[in-house]
C-alpha cells in the first residue's frame, strides 16, 4: 500500500530500529477531527477480521518507504501538518512502534494511534511516555463469542477489556469505534458498547463513532455479499447509543 510515489534509489532503507511502513497518506480531515493529519500505514496484524479491507498490509513484503522520506515529508509541511496518525493492519505488533512515535514527536508533530486494543501493555507504555496524544479503538461487538467469530483467530477479550479501561482513564484524547458489519454488529451490541465507553459513576466517557459497513473489500467472500445497514438503520444505531452515550457520531454512514 503505496499511497505517494518516491525513489527507493535514492533513499536508504528505514533505520533497523523502526517499524516498516508500508503507506503514507499526506493529509486526510477526517481521521483525526479537528486536525490536518498525515497517515502512516504499518504491516501485520494479530487478527483476521473477515471484512478487514486492507489486504495489502496483511501480505508479508511488499515495499516500504523509507522513513527518510516520511520525515522530509513532515518537515516540508511543518506549517500546515498539525499531526500524524499511526495505524495498520496493527501497529502495536511491532517491538519499534515506541521508536517511530519518538521520531515523529522529534519532529514537532502530534501523534494519534489507531489500534484493536489486544495489547494493553503496549499502550501504557506509550501513554506513560508520553509518546501519543489521542488513540482510537475499535470495539468491533461485544466481547463475548462474536467477538471471538469475528477476529477468525483465538482472541484475548480481558486484554480488550484491560485497553478499554485504560483509554477511559488515561490522560490524552480518545475514542472508540465500531464499523457496523450486520453478520456482528446488532443494536444490543451497539447498546453493550455505548454503555462500556459511555458516561457513568462520575467518568465523563469517551467519543463512541459507529461507521458503516463497506462490503466491497471483505476478505471472506460470504461477507462481500452481505448487505450493509441503510442510512436510515445507521440512524436508528446512533440513536440506541446516544441513549447511554451522547458523545456518539457517525462516520461514513
Amino acid at each position: 500500500m503505496i499511497l505517494v510515489s518516491f525513489d527507493a534509489t535514492e533513499s536508504p532503507k528505514p533505520p533497523a530500529d523502526l517499524p516498516p511502513i508500508r503507506g503514507l497518506l499526506p493529509s486526510t480531515l477526517i481521521d483525526w477531527p479537528g486536525k490536518i493529519a498525515t497517515i502512516l500505514f504499518l504491516p501485520g496484524c494479530n487478527l483476521r477480521c473477515g471484512y478487514c479491507h486492507a489486504a495489502d498490509l496483511l501480505r508479508p513484503g511488499g515495499e516500504e518507504i523509507p522513513f527518510a522520506h516520511v520525515r522530509e515529508y513532515l518537515a516540508a509541511k511543518r506549517a500546515w501538518i498539525d499531526g500524524v496518525v499511526v495505524c495498520g493492519g496493527e501497529p502495536t505488533i511491532h517491538p519499534t512502534l515506541p521508536a517511530l512515535c519518538r521520531e515523529l514527536k522529534a519532529l514537532g508533530m502530534a501523534v494519534k494511534l489507531d489500534t484493536n486494543g489486544t495489547r494493553p501493555e503496549v499502550l501504557a507504555r506509550l501513554i506513560a511516555d508520553g509518546l501519543i496524544d489521542a488513540v482510537s479503538m475499535d470495539v468491533k461487538t461485544t466481547l463475548d463469542g462474536r467477538m471471538v467469530e469475528l477476529a477468525g483467530c483465538a482472541v484475548d477479550l480481558e486484554a480488550l477489556e484491560r485497553s478499554i479501561a485504560l483509554l477511559l482513564e488515561a490522560p490524552l484524547e480518545v475514542e472508540f469505534r465500531t464499523t457496523c458489519c450486520p453478520a456482528y454488529v446488532d443494536r444490543d451490541a451497539v447498546e453493550w458498547i455505548a454503555r462500556r465507553v459511555g458516561p457513568r459513576q462520575g467518568r465523563p466517557g469517551a467519543a463512541y463513532v459507529l461507521q458503516r459497513y463497506e462490503p466491497s473489500h471483505a476478505q471472506e467472500p460470504a461477507l462481500r455479499e452481505l448487505r450493509p445497514y441503510t442510512a436510515g438503520e445507521m440512524e436508528e444505531l446512533l440513536a440506541t447509543a446516544r441513549k447511554f452515550n451522547p458523545k456518539t457520531r457517525l462516520r461514513g454512514a
